[in-house]
């Protein structure tokens, strides 16, 4: 019940107005369609009674015109009531798709890196996010259209008690196998989607693969189409084998439980028909508690659905909360201190760091030092844990033993937003946003994002692919979008590089940052660095010695 409760409020949080209107609807959308059923029985009523005294002697116009005019006013209500439902339910839905997202995305931003290495952690993701966005919605249409049912099933209890109570038996027990197999459907679908749930991140995976523009190239390059093609379908085939084999189970449930609600009807009318023989019950009665049983079944078989909705809905809507429910491991100390003004050194000292399902470790007792004016170097051979220092500088990652410091101060102090600002950062696997060129600069600023971008990209080297681009700073990059331009991985990588060098952080932390770049790029990098370490840090992750590189 939590779950649900979670659920409904997360709804009412979207849009509390249309949240309200939906409950109003509902309840007169339970009520008008009866009240017309009883309209009915009293318009039969006065033509039987017309036609029964010959000539139409007994014939009432007025009357008759009133219950007509009534059962159109009501019809029209109905449909007007219906037509606004179907509006304010698109705003619900679209301002729960809104609001869901916006808890998705945070959630995950405010999960530190050590999440992204688990397939645990993927698993959960893919689960929420699969769900999340219609799950919450359809928990309030469940509970709309349960409490919608029980209005209605005590307006037809009302109807039906005047002939027998036998009717109600016999309808409530006809419902009671589908209520069952609604409910052994949702756990049994439940399971298998949680069951499966990396199969069906695999061929995401693979569709991801076939179509998307990263892969593009070595795809047709080495012929790899048809491989990936073949395991996508061969996933999807085992899925749905799977799937169809429940389906095919339930289906045979279903059809038996409607021959119970067959034959429930059957006898129901046949005790209708002998009651209006013996002169129990009038024609319209007839009409009207005929038409209520089969509206009492369905109004029962909308409740069981809803249940079993509520039952299945929670399941799911249960993978959100558990995703929302996460919390991260790097977090802001209770009293933290504030960020000393000058940064003299960074420092590791005994650290040993493995990430998270690896069997070794990156860093064992790993001693290191940068300091203020000065050009750290790291380098060395690939996997030996130089992009993993600058990780647990930034404090993307902890490290399991040992302590990393700012100018002797253990970084776990500070606030994790305040020392990331004091970080100017190129990755090695740096982002290629398909943003303007000038966005692409001063996000490496947030802070500052009315700043001029001009001077970061000059230090790069960007300033020449700036100028060459038809709107310079305003040009859109990649070619995801229209009007895109593309860039060579060199002119890419100038514009990270340009990103590090926006803000005036003291400390500038470039992995491989020549690895894309032609001599005259490295030779200018190699100037630039010289200029901007007299008063910063700067640590250069490299495999080789860019000086001398430069001379062979």
């Amino acid at each position: 019940m939590k779950q649900l409760w979670q659920a409904l409020m997360l709804v009412r949080r979207c849009d509390r107005p249309a949240f309200v209107r939906r409950v109003v609807y509902v309840v007169l959308q339970s009520v008008l369609p009866l009240l017309n059923l009883y309209l009915l029985k009293l318009l039969v009523d006065e033509v039987a009674l017309a036609v029964g005294s010959g000539a139409g002697l007994s014939f009432d116009a007025s009357r008759v015109g009133a219950c007509l005019a009534a059962m159109c006013a009501v019809f029209l209500a109905n449909r007007v009531v219906a037509a606004l439902n179907a509006v304010n339910n698109d705003i619900l839905g679209q301002r729960l798709v809104d609001h869901v997202s916006d808890l998705l995305q945070r959630q995950s931003a405010r999960l530190d890196m050590q999440f992204y290495d688990n397939p645990s952690y993927h698993d959960t993701f893919h689960r929420a996010q699969q769900e999340a966005n219609f799950r919450p919605l359809q928990i309030l249409n469940n509970i709309m259209s349960l409490g919608g049912s029980l209005i209605s099933i005590a307006v037809v209890v009302a109807m039906l008690v005047t002939a027998s109570w036998w009717v109600m038996v016999v309808m409530v027990v006809a419902v009671l196998p589908g209520f069952a197999v609604r409910l052994y459907k949702a756990r049994r679908i439940y399971r298998f989607r949680r069951e499966n749930t990396q199969l069906y991140r695999r061929t995401a995976y693979y569709g991801a693969v076939l179509t998307a523009r990263d892969f593009a190239k070595e795809l047709r390059t080495y012929r790899l189409t048809d491989i990936f093609r073949g395991r996508f379908v061969d996933v999807r085939r085992r899925l749905v084998g799977r799937l169809l084999s429940i389906s095919r189970r339930l289906g045979a449930l279903d059809v038996l439980c409607a021959v119970v609600e067959a034959a429930a009807m059957f006898a129901v009318v046949a005790l209708l028909i002998a009651q209006a023989y013996k002169g129990a019950i009038t024609i319209g009665s007839f009409v009207m508690l005929f038409e209520a049983f089969r509206r009492g079944q369905g109004y029962l078989s909308s409740l069981v659905g809803s249940v079993a909705g509520l039952y299945d809905n929670r399941l799911f809507v249960s993978n959100l909360f558990e995703f929302l429910d996460m919390e991260p491991t790097v977090v802001d100390p209770d009293d933290p201190l504030p960020l000393p003004q000058t940064i003299e050194r960074l420092e590791l000292h005994d650290v040993t760091f493995r990430y998270p399902g690896m069997d070794r470790d990156v860093l064992s007792h790993c001693n290191f030092c940068a300091r203020r004016g000065e050009v750290t170097r790291l380098e060395g051979e690939n996997g030996r844990g130089k992009s993993t220092i600058l990780m647990l500088l930034l404090r993307l990652y902890d490290p399991q033993q040992g302590s990393v410091t700012i100018n002797g101060i253990d970084l776990r102090r500070f606030r994790v937003a305040d020392l990331r600002r004091r970080f100017g950062v190129l990755f090695q696997d740096f982002v290629r946003f398909q943003c303007t060129m000038d966005e692409n600069i001063v996000f490496g600023d947030v802070d500052r994002r009315d700043a001029d971008t001009r001077v970061a990209a000059a230090l790069a080297g960007a300033d020449r692919v700036r100028e060459s681009l038809p709107h310079q700073g305003d040009t859109l990059l990649g070619r995801m979008f229209d009007g895109g331009q593309e860039l060579s991985m060199g002119q890419w990588q100038r514009v990270a590089l340009a990103r590090a060098l926006q803000s005036d952080a003291p400390v500038l932390l470039l992995d491989e940052p020549a690895a894309w770049l032609d001599a005259d790029g490295r030779e200018h990098l190699m100037q630039s660095i010289d200029r901007l370490k007299r008063d910063r840090i700067v640590i250069l992750v490299t495999h080789v010695d860019l000086k001398q590189e430069q001379h062979n």
